[in-house]
């Protein structure tokens, strides 16, 4: 079986939330599977100096055009959340708790995350909101909620985020297709053509 394509991503990014939403039928048509990581992108920034987007001047304004038009441009509901950016550490954690209690429900969980911050303006640092989220994907909110806080949850984030700097990744989303990086959601007709080239 071929490598999975290798989705790192955090949950604040507004990229991120447009490439979760097609980087599954892309590599599906290639006979791939997604193996989806949330990571926490400060701790990139804290490597490479970088920060987020919006708190760039000029940078920041042009970003909030631009997602709009991207995400017309796909076809993919859209607006960006009155509190932006927010900590996304619950969301991230409870997927990683999912993942190893529950696999079949994190990426459900992932997605109707990114899509109650991205296209129905939820807080997703909210415990509630979790708890709703963790329901709709399957999970057991009560266990879900207490787990995010245990050291065990918290410490697989930390080390997925780790392992994640350590591999070269520096923003979101990012992609490695059998070892070789792509960064941004407009790098998925390359992703395309990478996957096409070596035969899926």
């Amino acid at each position: 079986m071929p490598e999975p394509i290798d989705f790192y991503f955090d949950f604040s990014s507004p990229y991120a939330y447009l490439a979760s939403r097609q980087i599954g039928t892309l590599a599906e048509r290639w006979g791939r599977a997604v193996a989806w990581r949330p990571m926490m992108l400060g701790v990139a920034f804290a490597a490479t100096g970088g920060r987020p987007l919006v708190e760039i001047p000029l940078k920041g304004d042009y970003m909030k055009v631009d997602l709009v038009r991207t995400a017309r441009l796909a076809g993919i509901p859209f607006r960006l959340p009155r509190r932006f950016p927010l900590a996304t550490l619950a969301a991230a954690r409870a997927y990683y708790w999912l993942e190893e209690t529950s696999p079949t429900q994190a990426v459900p969980f992932a997605e109707a995350a990114f899509g109650a911050f991205f296209a129905e303006d939820r807080d997703i640092s909210d415990r509630a909101v979790i708890a709703d989220l963790l329901e709709s994907a399957g999970g057991d909110a009560a266990a879900g909620l207490a787990a995010i806080a245990t050291p065990e949850v918290k410490e697989r984030l930390r080390a997925a985020t780790e392992e994640a700097v350590a591999r070269g990744v520096f923003g979101s989303p990012f992609f490695f297709v059998d070892g070789e990086p792509f960064w941004g959601f407009d790098r998925l007709p390359q992703i395309e053509l990478r996957l096409a080239e070596i035969g899926a």
